[in-house]
């Protein structure tokens, strides 16, 4: 069975012309899934229909089998904006989801203590938002959606305000720490080389429909000089000229 089926999903807002048209996508257990299209083309629309933050006109979300009709604690969401507390330090604000329940358990607190040696953020646990760099913020809240170990990740284009080098040195974070907890992601992204380096599997998004699927065969665990490999250029390449032709 699929771990997250989206099965014939159409949503539009009530000034919107042409929304999300009978959408169908089912991803197995720790699949890495890309959305990929152009801004304005439902990309976010349908993550919000998959954390179940919104509701279908048609169709229903399943996960592992049951029907999700509203947010539930085994899904974490990451947005672009990073959503934290600038009164909390970093070390607060990556325990705030276990704190809204309970008081932390030893467990929790180190898992908290991994997620900041994995995500480079050990030296900055005393900091608070305001004196962190765009980047920095982004790990942190990867970090409190990963906490209480979320069988699926949502990620809302979270790297795209950053320069590329940032970029692409918290893309291989990405990987390694959902690699590391076995998560299930599905992130939405404009950027075809984004699309290509973290994706196992990706679908394009056009005109409301999922336009194109397409399997990534490179190899895992993806590094830095696949980025120029003769593969990565090529599907680069192809992923591009599709696009267009969708336009």
């Amino acid at each position: 069975m699929p771990f997250l089926q989206l099965l014939n999903l159409s949503y539009s807002h009530p000034q919107q012309k042409q929304g999300l048209q009978h959408i169908h996508l089912e991803l197995a257990k720790g699949e890495f899934h890309c959305l990929l299209g152009r801004s304005g083309c439902g990309k976010s629309t349908l993550l919000k229909l998959a954390a179940g933050l919104l509701t279908p006109k048609t169709g229903q979300v399943l996960l592992e089998g049951a029907p999700l009709t509203q947010p539930e604690k085994q899904i974490g969401f990451v947005f672009q904006n990073p959503t934290l507390l600038d009164w909390l330090t970093v070390w607060d604000n990556i325990l705030l989801p276990a704190s809204l329940h309970a008081s932390p358990s030893p467990l929790i607190l180190e898992h908290a203590q991994q997620l900041l040696q994995d995500l480079g953020l050990s030296d900055l646990m005393h900091h608070y938002p305001p004196q962190l760099s765009g980047g920095q913020q982004s790990r942190v809240a990867i970090a409190g959606a990963l906490l209480l170990q979320p069988p699926l990740l949502l990620m809302d284009e979270p790297f795209a305000a950053l320069d590329a080098l940032t970029r692409e040195q918290l893309q291989d974070n990405l990987l390694h720490t959902c690699s590391q907890h076995q998560s299930t992601v599905l992130f939405v992204t404009h950027d075809v080389h984004e699309a290509i380096y973290l994706a196992d599997r990706l679908s394009v998004i056009e005109q409301g429909h999922i336009q194109h699927q397409q399997e990534i065969p490179l190899p895992k665990p993806r590094y830095d000089a696949l980025r120029s490999s003769a593969p990565f250029t090529e599907l680069a390449q192809h992923l591009r000229g599709l696009i267009k032709q969708l336009l």
